[in-house]
């Protein structure tokens, strides 16, 4: 066998080595039987909150042990394939299998870096929430890069993605713009995109091809279960409508249908621009109760005043990640040292790497600098 097939071979086993101690795989089925027992109970929807915790508790349980289970066999599966092609020269099958073998080394990672899921929020759907910072047209634009940019991946992670706000710019791009992503783990990816990003290219809106400095922040809060209640006093907020602006059709910029909600206490502002004042109301109120639940998360971590200072205004001293597209191309992320000169890549939506890292580093107490190797071949 390849030297090449048995260090993958090699690797595939210890991520499945670390996965299974993620998962606690000695007790996981015997825990899954408890579940099960717990989910016949008769008096098991008394308590309809309770229910539905321990119902998405025996889910994700049952998924991951199926997961983990197919990882093994499909290891054995083209271990035994390819020593069964070097017994019969069969080279094309071994190219084959060689392929397959470094599909699963990167599919077994990627559930590696899932398994790190487990905050209290980190299972639900997000609000993703961008905002044009310094630079004038150069920033809305590259909210609108960033905007795509995200689009890309929740489209390759299979996520569904709904818009609920856009202010667009004066020249062009956006001056912000807010998503609803709804699949499996969103918040948990999502979360450490929270922070300023930085671009630096020549300007296709300067005549003298100059090189410009953006930046624009994202903020990504999940949204709460609707059995969760958050009790929001009127006299804390403010409501505010105005017209929208942006695609809509006709009854876009008649009507003030646009509603902005701001909470007094803590600042906070939620925008929506739907047709309707009702719905932009109703999802104004869902993300202002999602946005305090996202605080209150930070607070029990000890996290909340970290997240401000990465977050805070966009420019030059809140950077997480940078973007440079000329002279050279290179994108960093400024907390984990991970990055990669595919700037092409990672503005189509290959994130997946760089969320990865940070991840870790909130694991580990590592910069993706000292196992960078991690995440790439």
């Amino acid at each position: 066998m390849k030297a090449e097939i048995e260090n993958t071979i090699l690797a595939i086993s210890k991520s499945l080595d670390l996965l299974s101690k993620r998962l606690n795989w000695d007790t996981a089925e015997l825990k899954l039987e408890e579940l099960d027992v717990l989910c016949e109970d008769s008096n098991l929807w008394s308590n309809p909150v309770n229910a539905k915790k321990l119902m998405r508790e025996r889910q994700l349980l049952s998924d991951n042990i199926v997961s983990f289970k197919s990882l093994l066999v499909e290891l054995q599966d083209l271990t035994e394939l390819y020593k069964m092609a070097e017994l019969e020269n069969d080279q094309p099958l071994q190219d084959e299998t060689e392929i397959a073998f470094r599909k699963l080394k990167k599919l077994v990672r990627l559930k590696e870096t899932e398994a790190l899921l487990n905050g209290e929020a980190d299972a639900n759907d997000c609000f993703l929430e961008i905002n044009a910072g310094a630079g004038g047209t150069e920033s809305c634009d590259w909210a609108s890069m960033l905007a795509r940019m995200y689009s890309r991946w929740s489209e390759k992670q299979n996520y569904n993605i709904e818009l609920v706000s856009q202010h667009v710019g004066e020249e062009a791009g956006l001056k912000s713009i807010v998503f609803k992503i709804k699949g499996k783990n969103a918040y948990g990816w999502l979360k450490s995109e929270s922070g300023v990003h930085r671009l630096v290219r020549i300007s296709p809106f300067d005549s003298n091809s100059r090189r410009h400095t953006s930046f624009s922040s994202v903020w990504v809060y999940p949204v709460i279960d609707d059995n969760l209640e958050i009790i929001i006093p009127a006299s804390e907020i403010r409501v505010d409508t105005y017209r929208s602006s942006g695609a809509g059709g006709q009854h876009v910029n008649t009507t003030d249908s646009a509603v902005r909600i701001t909470h007094i206490p803590t600042g906070i502002v939620v925008t929506s621009s739907e047709k309707s004042q009702h719905q932009n109301r109703a999802n104004c109120m869902s993300a202002l109760k999602s946005r305090l639940y996202e605080l209150e998360i930070r607070k029990r971590t000890q996290s909340v005043q970290a997240a401000h200072e990465n977050k805070g205004d966009a420019g030059w001293g809140n950077q997480i990640r940078s973007y440079v597209l000329q002279p050279y191309q290179l994108i960093k992320d400024l907390r984990t040292n991970y990055e990669t000169s595919n700037s092409q890549r990672v503005l189509d939506g290959d994130l997946t790497d760089f969320m990865s890292a940070t991840l870790a580093l909130e694991v580990s107490g590592k910069t993706r600098s000292e196992s960078q190797d991690n995440f790439s071949g």
